[in-house]
């Protein structure tokens, strides 16, 4: 390949963690897809080219899955990457963050670009925007930098221990901010997000771009009509209530089973949770099963896992319901309103209250309110709105247009 075709303004480098079965990787590759479409080179670089979400990368697409190296080593050029900054990463090695195997693909970011020199790199969650980030003042390649937020900031201190949330909170909103502030972008998905970031880290909020997800793509109608064949789908089965996402603590699901439970008194109906068990919490489900039988609701509740296709069931469903404690723009509470299917979710922070706006496209409840989660299911299992009117809505975040603010950001 020559230095002019390296340094095309065709060729973007897209930069995400894995290809778990979550919401961000679905959001990069819709990206990928219309990026591609509109005759741009992309590669796909992650640090894990493992995970559910693997075999529905378009073959057109190459993912460039970066080596891990030595720990020692991928902290020196970290170091190396910011001297100034030294006092305050020496602090951040003494705890988890910096200690995270994401860094050790480091080396890799930098052998990539400096071989590759895409025009532009756009990186997704808080670790790869700090490689994105360091490795840009590493190398000194013009290459244009943007970076992108995707979930509500604050909250993401307090998820992990106990033992480290102290320090994490000290330590990492300084950190993010010295290093967001190198970005030539700093890219939010909702404005609630865009908000958050600006308010934990002292971010100049004008400094924040708000771009919300590419959701809904020319994909999403066909694979929505796909086949199934489960008996709770069947014709005069009971309404099937669909809950998707990751086993996570933050989804809330405890929360969505209670007030299951509390639908279940009143009215027959089944629960289904579409997704895979998180690798940070691998007891959660059968926590969740235990939870279920001392509800007495066991035999009404299916964890299929992660399902390549859940459109096909949003379709299908008589209601999604979105339990979470805390989201950024929860692209599958957008995949069921395009889906036509009803909806209810927690008014978390953030993105339920703009997708809905404030309420009028589904009903909006305190997070961990069972007794207001199930009387909002139950209002909308008997009076459902229409299909077509919340395919509308949906319609608005769709991947086309959504590409293009993401390309006027990336390339100009």
């Amino acid at each position: 390949m020559s230095h002019l075709e390296r340094n095309a303004p065709g060729h973007i480098a897209l930069f995400m963690p894995g290809l778990g079965g979550g919401g961000v990787e679905r959001v990069m590759c819709n990206l990928a897809r219309a990026s591609i479409d509109r005759g741009y080179r992309v590669d796909l670089l992650v640090c894990r080219n493992e995970g559910s979400f693997r075999e529905q990368i378009p073959p057109q697409l190459k993912v460039v899955a970066l080596r891990s190296s030595f720990d020692w080593w991928a902290r020196c050029l970290m170091l190396a990457a910011d001297p100034r900054g030294v006092k305050m990463w020496l602090q951040a090695m003494c705890f988890r963050f910096l200690g995270s195997g994401q860094f050790r693909c480091f080396p890799d970011l930098l052998r990539y670009l400096r071989r590759e020199r895409p025009a532009a790199l756009l990186s997704a969650m808080t670790k790869p925007n700090f490689m994105a980030v360091w490795a840009r003042q590493l190398l000194g390649i013009p290459n244009r930098v943007v970076i992108s937020e995707h979930n509500t900031f604050s909250l993401t201190l307090d998820s992990p221990s106990k033992k480290n949330r102290r320090r994490r909170r000290q330590l990492l909103p300084p950190m993010v901010k010295r290093v967001y502030s190198g970005a030539d972008a700093i890219v939010a998905v909702s404005h609630g997000v865009a908000d958050d970031l600006a308010f934990a880290t002292g971010i100049p909020r004008e400094r924040i771009t708000m771009i919300y997800n590419p959701i809904v793509t020319s994909e999403l109608a066909r694979q929505a009509a796909a086949s199934l064949d489960h008996p709770w789908l069947q014709p005069g089965a009971p309404p099937l209530v669909l809950g998707i996402g990751r086993l996570h603590e933050q989804k809330d699901f405890p929360t969505l089973l209670r007030a299951f439970a509390r639908v279940r008194a009143k009215r027959t109906a089944h629960l289904m949770i579409l997704g895979e068990a998180d690798a940070k919490h691998p007891t959660l489900q059968s926590e969740l099963m235990a939870l279920a039988a001392r509800l007495g609701i066991a035999t009404h509740i299916a964890f299929p896992g992660f399902v390549a296709n859940p459109f096909a069931y949003l379709a299908r469903a008589a209601l999604f319901v979105l339990s979470s404690a805390w989201e950024g723009l929860p692209s599958v509470l957008i995949e069921a309103l395009a889906c036509g299917c009803p909806v209810v979710s927690t008014d978390c922070p953030s993105g339920p209250r703009e997708i809905l706006e404030n309420g009028a496209y589904g009903p909006l409840v305190p997070v961990g309110d069972e007794a207001a989660l199930a009387e909002a299911m139950l209002s909308v299992l008997h009076s459902p709105p229409d299909r077509d009117w919340l395919r509308s809505r949906g319609a608005i975040f769709a991947a086309n247009h959504v590409a293009d603010r993401y390309l006027e950001v990336l390339v100009g």
